[in-house]
Formats: structure tokens, sequence, C-alpha cells
């Protein structure tokens, strides 16, 4: 469906929100798109229950996860309840002395002031399903004023379900008195569980697949015997909506991203609108044109967002603020980017590229695999600690900065989920189809598949995180194991299922990584399949001349920079030149991760305040004409020990004049970061 039919109702001329009109005037309706469901609404006091917190308040998402009443049956208030509880603590460090209640977390207001309260937020909460059953939902705060309308996206991160931006953008949207769109985008807490052939509704109930139908969040194609078949031979299996519904959904995030905002114009024009004279329907009141609409969100929903902004083609959105963007430039020539005076390496590489070389390399923390990776070539060294110097030396190579040294292994095991996701995803498998003998259980401390509990399939919607399980390897000496403990049989030696990961990393680049000989058969088939699935989800760098901030910590180990916001500046700068009005700010010391910050506090800050501080900033623009931030890099200063509270101090704000040491240029289609 075109995203004009879409939003047919938001163009043309804006009525005064509740206000009076002229019976000889014509009515602009307010009509729902048609690819939307039935739109489920509630309202939350802000007291017993709210749209931040779920009625946990400050000090009831820093506790424990609060019990069902009983565990084998939660209500759907209580899955939304712990849903968002772990969502929230998903993306934030709320460590004791991490800034959480004193520089971020719900008491902290909009403009950064820490008060006694437990911050929740009043207001109402609006969840639709698409045709093709991507969730959105709009959280409308009781404080939205008509007067100064505004709408922030809250696209999920990672994998993540419907509340997977509550902490980041739908917290400081909510406290700006915004409303906020989100979106699950494709991905979402859809559990799949082969052995009883059950999935979540889209409440996070359970039910059969065929009691569901087209209520579950996901259910996979295949008959009764495939799937009876399959749980027989493999036991304790799991398939998730994001690496198996066959849909590759990234290629549509900007598109589920817009389809968000115009969910979110549907629904602030029925809550403000004026009653059209059938004293049935509502009167368009606000549109692009008199509200402003910031696309925001972090990681894989930052790069949902920067979509958007390029595929947004009816002028939804006024701007955009992001943070560690997982985007993936279609282009990595035809710009330069440098640190210092040296151009770097790896830029503009894609995700299944660098996360299937990670997959090789990280985990050399094993000796198994180091001992592995030597005997096939791939690394030297006589000893332990030589090797993994190796493997660091041949990561900075492919374009990891020095600064991601010191996480690596801290680092490896999410690199093998997204390598063996994204591949899953974007070859488009079936759930049968064991890519390079991989598959997804919850696995036991052997190793093993191990089924799921009735409890934690009860409570899976509040739990998982969108990517389900462990990683299992099918093909391990001695059957089925959890990755980190195969033995490959190539090698006979325990060495984190290496074989699987070359073959893997044969998929990404259409070349035998051992032999450096394109691929033949299957294995080229399945590579074409993986790769065109990449060309599908790649950025144009044209932002269309919108503002925009871009934040990303230097140490991002996961996403570096290199291969994602580097290059998306100079590839932004190849393409719109001077029109453009996108800036980027790099965060020294911080990474992907803000855990990390209490984890590794010599190393690390958390970068969740620039994400803030980015979103101010473009909110002041785009209201008050007050000038971007300048590109810059901004130096935090890292702590001894996670005993000393992070303070302001630690976390620098923007500069309005950066000096030369800390100046980010752009000249021509060349990015000078300075080191």
């Amino acid at each position: 469906m075109q995203l004009k039919t879409m939003v047919l109702a938001l163009a043309g001329t804006a009525v005064a929100a509740c206000g009076a009109h002229r019976h000889d005037e014509p009515e602009e309706l307010n009509i729902k798109p048609a690819h939307l469901g039935d739109i489920s609404s509630k309202t939350y006091d802000g007291a017993s229950d709210d749209l931040l917190t779920a009625g946990l308040g400050k000090t009831g998402l820093a506790a424990s996860a609060p019990a069902f009443a009983d565990p084998a049956h939660p209500t759907a208030a209580e899955l939304r309840r712990n849903a968002i509880h772990s969502n929230y603590r998903a993306v934030l460090d709320i460590a004791a002395n991490s800034g959480y209640g004193t520089l971020y977390g719900p008491n902290v207001d909009a403009q950064g002031v820490a008060g006694a309260g437990e911050g929740k937020i009043a207001g109402s909460e609006h969840i639709v399903y698409t045709d093709n059953n991507v969730t959105l939902m709009v959280q409308v705060p009781a404080g939205f004023d008509v007067k100064k309308p505004c709408i922030v996206t809250g696209t999920s991160s990672g994998s993540r379900g419907i509340y997977g931006a509550i902490g980041s953008s739908g917290e400081w949207g909510l406290k700006n008195n915004c409303a906020v769109a989100y979106s699950d985008k494709g991905g979402g807490t859809g559990l799949y569980i082969f052995d009883d052939d059950s999935v979540n509704l889209q409440d996070g109930l359970r039910a059969t697949r065929a009691a569901a139908d087209k209520n579950a969040i996901f259910a996979p194609v295949l008959s009764d015997a495939e799937r009876a078949a399959f749980a027989t031979a493999s036991p304790g299996r799991v398939a998730f909506k994001h690496a198996h519904s066959q849909l590759n959904p990234e290629k549509d995030w900007g598109k589920f991203t817009l389809q968000a905002v115009a969910f979110a114009f549907y629904v602030l024009n029925e809550k403000y609108g004026a009653l059209a004279r059938d004293n049935k329907r509502h009167i368009v009141a606000l549109t692009p044109k008199n509200t402003i609409t910031i696309a925001s969100s972090i990681s894989n929903g930052a790069g949902a967002a920067l979509l958007a902004a390029e595929q947004d083609s009816e002028g939804l959105i006024s701007g955009v603020a992001v943070s560690e963007p997982q985007i993936q430039p279609k282009a990595a020539s035809g710009y330069t980017v440098r640190q210092g005076a040296a151009a770097v390496t790896g830029q503009g590489k894609s995700l299944v590229d660098y996360a299937t070389y990670a997959a090789l390399y990280q985990p050399c923390l094993s000796p198994g695999r180091c001992t592995a990776l030597v005997g096939k070539g791939l690394l030297s060294g006589a000893d332990l600690a030589a090797q993994q110097n190796d493997a660091k030396a041949r990561l900075r190579a492919y374009g990891w900065l020095a600064d991601s040294d010191v996480l690596h292994n801290a680092h490896a095991a999410t690199n093998v989920l997204v390598a063996v996701t994204y591949a899953h995803a974007y070859g488009k498998f079936s759930v049968t189809d064991k890519v390079c003998g991989f598959t997804f259980a919850q696995t036991g401390a052997n190793g093993m598949p191990l089924a799921f509990t009735a409890e934690q399939r009860a409570a899976s919607f509040a739990t998982q995180n969108g990517i389900i399980g462990n990683v299992v390897y099918e093909d391990a000496i001695g059957g089925a194991q959890a990755y980190n403990l195969g033995v490959s049989p190539s090698s006979g030696i325990a060495d984190q299922s290496l074989d699987g990961f070359v073959c893997l990393r044969s998929l990404a680049t259409g070349i035998d990584t051992l032999t450096g000989a394109p691929l033949t058969g299957t294995l080229a088939a399945q590579s074409a399949r993986i790769r065109a699935g990449v060309a599908e989800v790649q950025a144009s760098g044209n932002l269309k001349g919108k503002p925009a901030i871009i934040v990303h910590g230097r140490r991002d180990t996961l996403i570096p920079v290199n291969f994602a916001s580097r290059a998306y500046v100079g590839l932004n700068a190849s393409v719109e030149g001077g029109a453009s009005k996108l800036r980027y700010i790099e965060v020294t010391n911080a990474n992907h991760f803000d855990a990390f910050a209490s984890l590794l506090p010599e190393s690390v800050v958390p970068l969740h305040l620039y994400l803030f501080r980015a979103l101010d900033a473009m909110l002041a623009h785009l209201r008050g004409a007050t000038p971007l931030p300048p590109s810059q890099v901004v130096r935090t200063v890292t702590r001894t020990d996670n005993t000393t509270a992070i303070t302001a101090a630690n976390l620098p704000p923007f500069a309005a004049t950066p000096t030369a040491a800390n100046s980010i240029t752009v000249s021509g289609a060349v990015v000078t970061i300075p080191d």
C-alpha cells in the first residue's frame, strides 16, 4: 500500500484542535489507514499504572521483576508490566552509581533535574496490528499540548517487542509531553515452540498455532506433518519472528516507522479533533504542517529512523535524533572517512559481513577456538596470548578501532547471535533449514537443547528480547550442542563450533573462507539469498535536507563506527553535499551497551544521556530555530571503579564551538574525525 494512501487523512488544510468550524467549510475527516486492524486503547492514571513504568516507578524498575500471581497463567496486564520492566532495564545501566536516578531515570525531568518522585506518567496507550502483523503503538501523555504538538518515534532496538524503546526515545518523548509512535518493526517476541506448536498471541498470552490463527505475533509457515517431523527429530527447538518470518523485515523498517507516525496522527486527531457535522467522525486538526515529528531511537531502531527519514515522501518527519544506529550504507566508496591523518579501514561494511567476521575471531578467548583457527590458517601465534593478540590485530585491520580491544570478549556471544539471526533473516530461510548447521533452543548446563517449561512459555512475552534461546550447532560431534560447547567435525576439539562459523562467513562473502575459491552448489545458492537480502536493506544516505543528529560511542564493538555512522556521514555528504543538515557526534569511551559502564568502569561510560541531549537539541532547533550543535568528538571521563558515582563531570555536554582538536569536519565527500 502506498504511503500516500496511508496518510490520506493527514494532508491538506489544518483545522484548529477542538475548535468550532463554519457549517459551510469543507471537512477533512480523520480516516483510519486501511492497513490497520482494530485498535485497543487504555488509559492509565499515573498512579496505580502508567505509560512509562507500568506502575512500578523508579524504585520498581530498579528492583527485580515482579512475580506473577499465577506463574503458569499470567494476565495480559502482568505481561505488559513485566515487559516494560525488562525492556527498560535492557537499554539502561541501573546499577548503583551509574547515574540512574541522578542523571537519568523516571524521576529525572525533561530539564535533567532529579526529583524525589517515582516518575510515573499518566496518559493513554493505543495498540494496533497492521495487515502483515507488525505491532504499532502510540502513547499519549496526559500533558500533551495541542498548541505545541510533537511526536517522537520509538522503533524497537534489537529484535525487541513493542516496548523495546520505552527506556530510550519513549521516555524522552513522554517527559517532553510528546506522543510516542512505537513499532516492533516486524520483530518482537514472537516465540514459536515446535514441541507443542504454540505461539504468542498479540496480547502476550500463549495459544496453539491453529487456535491463534491471525492473532499470533508470529506463526511459521509449515504443515502439521512438517512440524511434527521436525519436533520429533529436533526436540526443544524454537523459532522467532525476526529470523524466521521469511520476510526480511529489515527491508521495511523505514516503512513501519512511517506507519507508526501515521497511526499517531490518526490517534491524536481522534482525541483532539473536533467532531464532524455527522457527530460521529472527527476533523483533522493535527498534521505534519503544524506538528513536530522527530524520528528517534537507538541501535536497530535508530537505523529504522534514518531509513524512515530517507523514505519520507509526505513530509511526516521534521528531524532525526538517534544514537548508535545499525545502518548499512549502500556504498563503501565515493567518499572518504579519516581519523586524524589516515583513512580508516572497513568503511561501510554490511552487518552480516562484519558480524560473521567477529563470530570467527572474538571468541578467541577460548583456547580451543584459537587453536582451531591456527590449524585452518586463519590465525597466527605460538601461544594463546600471541594468538589472541593476532585476533585483535585482525579485527582492527578489518575496521574495528583499537578502542574496542577491551570489549571484544564481552561482545563475542552477542555477535554470534547477530551473525546467525541475520543470516537467516536476510536469506529468508525457513525455520527448518538449519543454515550452516545452526538452530535455536534453550540449552541446559550440559549444552543440550532443553524444553521450555510451562511457566517459561507463559512468561515469554515479558522475558524474551526477540532473539530467543541459544544458538545450537546441530553438526557437533556427539550431537547438537550449544555453540560455545560444540566440537567441530574438522578439528575434533571444543572450538566453539568453528566449522559452522567458517561456513557462515563463507555465505556472507560468497567465497570459501578456507580456500578463497567461489562457492558452488547449495552454499552458493544460500549465499546469493543472503546477499540479496542485504541489498534490500541498504541506506541511500539521502535525508532530503532534514536536520539530523547522530551520536555514536567510539568504543562500540557491536556496531563499530567505521562500518555504520562514520560511513553514513560520508555517504550523506556524497549524496546531499552542501544541502546536508546532518551532524555527527562521537563520544569517547561509550559503547553499544550501557551496562558495561558498571562492569568496566575504567573503560566505559553510558551513552544514554547523549541521546537525550541530541533530542533536546533537535526539539530546540525545530521549535525555536536554535542552531544544531556542530559535529564533534565529546571526550568523556571514565571512573577508576564502580564505587564512584558517575556525575555530569564524566559526561561533558556538546560544545557550541568545539576546538579544532574536537571538531569533526566534512569537506566535499571527505569526513575527518580527530584522534
